[in-house]
């Protein structure tokens, strides 16, 4: 089964079928956003007229049904670290913010964990028994640093997490992303023998699966094959309904990936 489509008369977005709580993976779709950011522009720092962002978020956060202020973000700077945070954390979406992880991890009910991509790999997780989330960012440099494992083993070892289900959203495709030896001799590095299956040689460059490469990675700390949902949508193919850094050359906006856990009350 893949991902679905949800519609609301304010936004579009999708959703994975393994995660049972509330999420979305955002499209371009169902903002108020103009120009090169049209419409559901998330992204806090492209340029983009505040107000219009705000109510972005105002309809994003309708659609799941929380606030603003429940969301939590860090700086991302491609790197593995993953932090846990808590209901302290929230409230700061539009000030800037200190904390710097590529992924996020927290217990707490109500509170959502959000991060941006526009073709980076946005991953979310869930683990319904111990009532744990994370969400996860892996451009190329998190993928070999392996920041989806670091943060599916803090899940385990800090929460006893041993039932972890996974999402790998929409990001760009090895049909689109072609990189130079650097890249994949880094893949490699990571991944041994297993780099062949997301690395294929085209000329002097390669075209690298980076959803199979976390696929791999997630794998390896622990996660079931069946648990884990991938994508089979590319940013950079359907940049109609996705941003897409390489396509805009970096003139774009940005989707997010958000998962907040569900209480009885909530």
């Amino acid at each position: 089964m893949g991902f679905t489509q949800q519609i609301t008369h304010e936004v579009t977005y999708m959703t994975a079928p393994n995660i049972e709580t509330s999420h979305a993976f955002t499209t371009r779709h169902g903002g108020v956003s103009e120009g090169i950011f049209l419409a559901l522009n998330l992204g806090l720092n492209r340029g983009d007229n505040p107000a219009k962002v705000r109510e972005n978020y105002s309809r994003l956060c309708r659609a799941l049904g929380i606030l603003d202020t429940d969301i939590v973000i860090a700086k991302q700077v491609h790197g593995a670290n993953v932090e846990i945070v808590t209901r302290k954390d929230c409230g700061q979406l539009y000030a800037p913010t200190q904390r710097e992880a590529d992924g996020l991890i927290t217990q707490e009910l109500g509170v959502a964990l959000m991060v941006f991509t526009a073709d980076c790999v946005p991953i979310l997780l869930h683990d319904a028994e111990r009532g744990v989330i994370g969400a996860v960012h892996a451009g190329w440099r998190g993928t070999v640093a392996d920041v989806a494992g670091a943060a599916a083993r803090k899940m385990a070892s800090r929460f006893g997490c041993a039932d972890i289900y996974a999402a790998i959203g929409p990001c760009i495709s090895k049909c689109c992303f072609e990189t130079g030896p650097d890249v994949a001799q880094a893949m490699h590095k990571t991944l041994g023998q297993e780099a062949e299956s997301c690395i294929q040689p085209c000329g002097e460059k390669f075209m690298v699966d980076l959803k199979e490469a976390n696929r791999v990675l997630l794998m390896r700390a622990g996660l079931r094959a069946e648990n884990i949902t991938v994508s089979d949508e590319c940013t950079f193919c359907q940049s109609d309904k996705y941003w897409s850094h390489r396509r805009t050359n970096g003139e774009r906006g940005s989707q997010a990936a958000i998962i907040v856990m569900r209480g009885k009350n909530l």
